[in-house]
This record gives C-alpha cells, structure tokens and sequence, in this order.
C-alpha cells in the first residue's frame, strides 16, 4: 500500500476504507498544510517569537484540524454510514453516535 493506493488500512488493522483519488487528494493536502503549519510554529517557538504571535499560529492549526474532521466526517457519513445502513447494520449508528461524542469532548 503506498501513497497511490487510497486504500490504507487503519492503526488498528481491522478496518479499511477506499478512497476515492479526489477524496484522498484531499485530505492529504489539508493533512500537509497543517504539518507545515505546526513546523511554523516550532519555528516560531525556536526564535522566541511573541506568544501572541504563536497562540494566533496555533489557532489558526486549530481551525485547519477542526476543517479536515469536518471534511473527513462528511465522506465518512456519506459512504461507510450510509453504505451500512443501506445494508441493515443499524450498529453502525452507535459507532457514529460514540465517535461524535469523542470529537465533541
């Protein structure tokens, strides 16, 4: 599985899930930006930059972190939720039910 075969299974190794090429496209370009983002930071905070300065950098990962979930929980909604569903696994909503309660924390 490489950079070019959307399908990468989960840290966990049980669960995977296809992506489409624009959908994992995506995500990784928003995944970049944020490294870069936090290596701007780090920078920041090497140079002794202003702490305002720096919050202002951190919101601003915070935001771009809080868009890819959005994005990511979209598709996942849209696709594997969807997808169970429409196959009678009603468990599924449970899972979506558990996981927003982890984002929402």
């Amino acid at each position: 599985m490489t950079e070019n075969n959307p399908e990468i299974p989960c840290c966990c190794g049980e669960k995977t899930k296809a992506r489409s090429p624009e959908e994992y496209q995506s995500l990784i370009h928003r995944l970049n930006r944020i490294e870069g983002q936090i290596r701007g930071i780090r920078g920041m905070v090497e140079r002794n930059a202003y702490c305002t300065d720096i919050l202002t950098q951190s919101s601003a990962v915070a935001a771009a972190l809080n868009a890819f979930n959005k994005e990511l929980l979209a598709n996942h909604i849209r696709t594997c939720v969807a997808d169970d569903i429409r196959a009678g696994n009603d468990a599924v909503i449970d899972d979506l039910v558990n996981t927003l309660q982890k984002l929402m924390k």
